[in-house]
């Protein structure tokens, strides 16, 4: 479905990342994980390549709220291929005291985190989009979450450590807001701008959380990342030519 696509992925050496970067070598793409972690990002390249996709997964250095760094990206790809087919944005950037209750999120922290990961989307997307305009071609896919539409559900969390932190909401909202602007911005500029609304992925939650999660979903629950695959595959490929500005919701019935 993606045979000789070149697909950047950001966040790439994340969970998700990992999982996007195989499923577009699996279907004929060649995969940049593009990461800040430089030891991260080459242990999933390096995995992925003796597995059996040689070639087909190449790393990037990339710090999502640097435009320098994305430059330097996008110049270096140009220069290896000389052409970049789309750019998934699915880093994940936050500080160290992000997932603090609400009324222990300072001013500086949640205006710290909106800008680290919806600045970096933003940065990210009109970079990319600029390159992409001088092609004449190009593919924004925005990771959103089930948490951009709807409000939290905080009764699943009682009992736990976790809760929802304030900003993943706004910001997660936001995301979804700016693909539609990007979307129509970008009209007749033969670039489209889509987004992902995953429900949770399961990474080690604790068992009382996950079964009241799963109690609300309809066969599952918790999702694997390869479960959003179907979705990553349909945007990024020519099935969803003509899909724009779209929120694509996998959840298995949660939001409902």
């Amino acid at each position: 479905m993606l045979k000789g696509k070149i697909v950047v992925v950001t966040g790439g050496a994340g969970l998700l990342g990992r999982s996007f970067a195989k499923t577009i070598a699996e279907q004929g793409g060649i995969a940049v994980v593009a990461d800040r972690d430089e030891s991260a990002g080459r242990d999933v390249v390096e995995t992925l390549q003796s597995e059996k996709y040689p070639g087909q997964v190449v790393y990037g250095k990339l710090d999502i709220t640097s435009k320098q760094s994305i430059g330097d990206l996008i110049a270096d790809l140009h220069k290896q291929y000389g052409r970049i087919d789309a750019v998934v944005n699915n880093a994940y950037p936050r500080t160290k005291q992000y997932g603090r209750k609400f009324e222990d999120v300072t001013f500086e922290d949640f205006n710290q985190n909106v800008s680290l990961h919806l600045g970096g989307y933003f940065l990210t997307a009109q970079q990319f989009a600029a390159y992409f305009k001088t092609q004449g071609s190009g593919n924004i896919v925005n990771m959103s979450s089930i948490y951009g539409v709807v409000a939290p559900r905080f009764d699943i969390y009682d009992g736990t450590a976790m809760t929802m932190p304030v900003e993943y909401a706004a910001i997660k909202s936001a995301v979804i807001h700016l693909t539609k602007y990007m979307a129509k911005y970008f009209q007749g500029e033969n670039i489209r701008v889509n987004c992902i609304s995953p429900g949770g992925i399961l990474d080690g939650q604790p068992a009382e959380f996950l079964a009241r999660y799963n109690s609300r979903a309809s066969s599952k629950g918790m999702l694997d990342p390869a479960d959003l695959q179907g979705a990553l595959l349909f945007l990024l490929g020519s099935m969803s030519a003509y899909v724009n500005g779209q929120n694509i919701v996998v959840d298995d019935g949660w939001s409902l």
